[in-house]
């Protein structure tokens, strides 16, 4: 077991949460940057040249569940992100998509950090 994997040990009941394996190492990843509460990694289909999702280390299924704390961190890192991927200053989209019918599939939450080229409004 990495030390990833011993200090975010998930809860047994959300054992089939993919990002909760991502953050325990039990499934690859391609970081981008961590921190102690937070880990950005690229999203596997990716809807813009730069597309890294940034996710918190503890299980939280929606943003509204999220201290709001850990949410500024969360935005915080995001922001990390676009300065490393050098996106920050031509612009960026942050989105969280909360519950079915916002479009969440994977209920862990996260923010979609999208960006590299024009991005239309609205989308879907």
């Amino acid at each position: 077991m990495n030390d990833r994997a011993h200090r975010y040990q998930y809860d047994a009941g959300v054992t089939d949460c993919l990002f909760c394996r991502i953050v325990a190492g039990e499934i690859p990843a391609t970081p981008v940057t961590e921190t102690d509460t937070t880990l950005a990694f690229r999203d596997i289909d990716p809807k813009a040249p730069t597309h890294v999702l940034v996710i918190p280390k503890e299980h939280h299924t929606a943003i509204g569940d999220v201290d709001p704390v850990l949410a500024g961190q969360i935005l915080a890192t995001a922001h990390q992100v676009a300065k490393a991927e050098g996106i920050d200053e031509s612009g960026y989209r942050l989105v969280f998509n909360t519950g079915k019918d916002g479009g969440q599939t994977v209920f862990h939450v996260h923010c979609h950090v999208l960006g590299g080229r024009g991005l239309t409004w609205p989308p879907g």
